[in-house]
């Protein structure tokens, strides 16, 4: 039997919100295998567990460019180390720089856009010193430029650390920036339920057979109610399905059709998304650091 240890319960809390004592049952039933535990929690408590996905753990910014006629944009994300980094304008010039670069040379991968000149030098070099000025390690995590088949709506939010690119035929400037709000706000993983990872629709309707399951009902019965449930996470999760922002009584679908508008594709980054920050215990630290002195 696997031991439990409180890092792995703390570990699982903080992913869940779940209490304590549940978060130990279930990483005892999964053997220690956090993301089954995570499963279990889920199937119990339902969509509380899977909170962590929204989590922010990392500092930076995004930064966005966009070519004159409005066909072309670059968004680029470039991380720091600590917000306060992140306000720094020095810091925020050179984020502009780059996705500016990204927009008019159209590098292949970050290691090309390293490379690229600047300011006579590369903006490696020029990374290399910010660093050496500012005293935290930046660094260029990614970045994607878009060729519209339309036309581009552009938004960033709070403070610079949500951009989205949207792509859209029809329609005017003015609904393209409510979608591309919508977008920053609701956070849908795809367009439609087509473009959803294959994997991920795998799990949530795993979630929902063991959910269905401890209903007791017929089989007809629990067939229907997942597949329900698969529907209703695709329907979360994607921009087509979700109830637009602004007029929660209309589906982002029906307010296209109606204002006879299609989306061709959008981007969206959050700064940090899938980072795990580095949490600092402050007093162990300072213990350490006055152990060793001592020594």
């Amino acid at each position: 039997m696997v031991e439990v240890s409180a890092s792995m319960v703390k570990e699982l809390r903080e992913k869940t919100d779940a209490p304590m004592m549940e978060c130990k049952k279930a990483l005892t039933e999964a053997g220690g295998d956090l993301v089954k535990a995570e499963e279990i929690l889920r199937v119990r408590l339902g969509s509380k567990a899977s909170k962590a996905a929204a989590r922010i753990t990392a500092e930076g910014v995004v930064a966005i460019s966009v070519d004159a006629a409005g066909k072309t944009a670059a968004l680029v994300e470039v991380n720091c180390e600590t917000d306060f980094v992140a306000k720094n304008e020095e810091f925020l010039a050179f984020a502009r720089k780059v996705s500016q670069l990204v927009l008019e040379r159209d590098p292949s991968d970050v290691a090309a856009a390293l490379a690229l000149p600047l300011e006579g030098a590369t903006v490696e070099v020029r990374r290399a010193a910010l660093v050496g000025k500012i005293g935290e390690n930046l660094a260029i995590r990614r970045f994607v430029r878009v060729r519209a088949q339309g036309r581009i709506a552009q938004y960033i939010h709070g403070g610079s650390r949500i951009g989205v690119l949207l792509d859209y035929s029809g329609g005017d400037e003015a609904l393209g920036k409510d979608l591309a709000m919508h977008i920053a706000a609701c956070r849908p993983k795809a367009l439609h339920g087509g473009q959803v990872a294959a994997e991920e629709v795998a799990r949530e309707r795993s979630i929902a057979q063991q959910k269905a399951a401890e209903s007791g009902k017929p089989a007809q019965i629990q067939a229907k109610m997942v597949d329900g449930a698969v529907q209703k996470f695709l329907k979360e999760v994607t921009l087509l399905g979700q109830p637009f922002v602004k007029d929660e009584k209309v589906v982002v679908e029906q307010l296209l059709k109606q204002r006879g508008v299609v989306v061709n594709g959008f981007c969206l980054y959050v700064v940090g998304e899938g980072i795990e920050k580095k949490q600092t215990d402050f007093a162990a630290e300072v213990a350490a650091q006055a152990a060793a002195a001592r020594g």
